[in-house]
């Protein structure tokens, strides 16, 4: 029976060289590799190498089976290679899911730079209302989410990330863009773009307004904040929306202004409760959250001083 230290010697012999680089790379005596060599030939009952002065070389024998031994070797490495990249997280799979504000630009633009320092890692990225990403993450569609809070859900482990807040966006040429920050006072008889009505910041916008006793002539309803700064764009009106997409369309057509009383936007990290946590969706957590602590001042410019 072959033994897969003979066959460890006789290919490093001939990758080598000779039996002293042979040994020095297998880290064993010269004798050793010699016994091993003599051993695989008896085996095989084959010569694999003939004696030119000092040197051993590889009979023709040899080299055909030198071409079917490195096929072996070259799989091993490569699954030792792949378990490697798996370990340190540069290979894998992962599934994310993200609420659209994050999805815009955010998020993509970092996983952009995430994939580039793990070239083996297969990525899925699904985006859509809360709800739905709390459902996916639930049922294990995707090991990782991003949503916004509040979510009702007790088989999720909910991790807040750094708080950002609602902004107000103008159209480039309008007399508002002068000002520092923004106020109910000031939409006043503007016309305005409003997201839909089953949107819980719909909700808090709205009260902001009633409780000033502002009235806005809201023109148009969207459920999305790319859409309502897409509209703000082309000078439909004004709007307040969260301070990701607003990031994403700042200098596109449109000014993005701080605006007071704070909205919060509070967005966390969700989890299926009690299951596996890969060390590639921890590294990608920790990656958005780095972000935002380094860079929350773009998205936290709404925030009362």
């Amino acid at each position: 029976m072959l033994n897969p230290r003979q066959v460890e010697a006789f290919r490093t012999v001939i990758v080598t060289g000779g039996v002293t680089a042979a040994a020095r790379a297998m880290n064993i005596t010269q004798p050793a590799v010699t016994r091993l060599i003599h051993d695989l030939q008896y085996a095989l009952g084959l010569q694999l190498f003939a004696r030119r002065g000092a040197r051993l070389v590889p009979t023709n024998e040899a080299m055909s089976l030198y071409r079917e031994v490195e096929r072996q070797f070259v799989g091993l490495e490569r699954i030792q290679a792949a378990a490697q990249n798996l370990r340190e997280g540069r290979a894998g799979t992962l599934r994310v899911a993200a609420l659209p504000a994050f999805n815009v630009g955010f998020l993509p633009r970092l996983m952009g730079g995430f994939i580039r320092e793990r070239p083996g890692l297969d990525v899925s990225i699904y985006g859509s209302i809360s709800s739905q990403v709390a459902d996916w993450v639930t049922s294990g569609f995707c090991e990782v989410g991003f949503a916004q809070l509040p979510l009702e859900y007790p088989t999720l482990d909910i991790e807040l990330l750094p708080l950002a807040a609602q902004v107000a966006v103008l159209p480039e040429s309008h007399p508002l863009t002068a000002r520092d920050v923004l106020g109910p006072a000031d939409f006043a008889g503007e016309p305005f773009i409003s997201l839909e009505q089953s949107t819980l910041l719909r909700y808090r916008i709205d009260a902001i307004f009633s409780a000033e006793r502002i009235t806005r002539d809201v023109r148009i309803e969207t459920p999305l904040s790319m859409i309502a700064c897409s509209l703000v764009s082309a000078g439909a009106g004004l709007s307040i929306v969260d301070p990701f997409t607003a990031a994403e369309y700042s200098g596109r057509g449109i000014v993005v202004k701080p605006f007071r009383p704070t909205i919060p936007s509070e967005v966390a990290v969700i989890w299926a409760a009690g299951r596996f946590r890969s060390a590639l969706a921890l590294d990608f957590a920790a990656t958005v959250r780095a972000e935002l602590e380094t860079r929350g001042d773009l998205y936290r410019r709404g925030m009362t001083d």
